[in-house]
């Protein structure tokens, strides 16, 4: 069985794992070499770089049995495409959830960056962005001082940033996820006041930059997920294992 996953998530490794050892044939799409690097190479998976536009996704899924869309929940666009090229080349879709968090109280809940940014206009203090380079721009309105945002180590994020006219000083570049109290002494390091966040969920170490922003004593701002419909890990398991029976 052959089965076209779009990873470069936790959820999405682990899934590729499972699936491979029962027996299918894993190809997994991931943006970029971190992705890369993090799935890693297991027997039974092949591993394809690179952002991939609607056409490539189709020719990609003519020699798939099914696509499971296992992307970060924020990935609106990304997850538009998939489903958009699953229904034109007639391939069943699975998109896997990732468990949303428990609401925080005391946050500020926004719908997007911009939002978030229009909140902290009014505001003075320091501001951790955890919300990645993709957001940098929505926070243009703001005193380049004022931001710190914490980026994964390559170098076209930094390339972002150096855009964005983000001091180097200020420039968090490191891997997560974070454990709380680390999270706790970069927030003390870089006196932050406020934190700028999108639920990531258990995997994304959601609930560990909470905990250090309440016992630091930091606003929270939480950037709300897009609504959206799919199955559990445990379900797209279930399902793919009925369809190798039927095979």
């Amino acid at each position: 069985m052959q089965i076209l996953i779009f990873g470069g998530t936790t959820e999405g490794r682990n899934l590729s794992y499972a699936l491979a050892e029962k027996g299918a044939e894993i190809t997994v799409c991931v943006a970029t070499a971190y992705g890369t690097e993090e799935q890693g190479e297991l027997e039974n998976i092949t591993v394809l770089e690179g952002r991939k536009d609607i056409f490539q996704i189709k020719e990609l899924l003519r020699k798939q049995d099914i696509c499971i869309d296992a992307t970060h929940p924020y990935a609106v666009e990304v997850t538009k495409n998939i489903k958009a090229a699953c229904e034109g080349a007639g391939i069943p879709y699975l998109r896997l959830l990732r468990e949303e968090s428990d609401a925080v109280a005391g946050a500020v809940y926004v719908f997007s960056a911009l939002q978030a940014a229009e909140f902290l206009k009014d505001t003075e203090g320091n501001i951790l962005l955890t919300t990645g380079t993709k957001e940098l721009s929505a926070f243009a309105s703001l005193e380049r001082e004022r931001l710190y945002p914490r980026i994964l180590p390559m170098a076209e994020n930094l390339t972002v940033c150096e855009t964005e006219q983000i001091p180097r000083r200020n420039i968090i570049a490191m891997q997560g996820p974070f454990g709380q109290e680390l999270n706790e002494a970069l927030m003390g390091q870089f006196n932050i006041n406020y934190m700028v966040t999108k639920d990531g969920g258990k995997v994304g170490g959601f609930s560990e930059k909470i905990e250090a922003a309440k016992n630091k004593g930091v606003q929270v701002v939480i950037i709300r997920r897009p609504e959206e419909d799919g199955k559990s890990y445990e379900e797209i398991i279930e399902v793919c294992e009925e369809m190798m029976r039927c095979r």
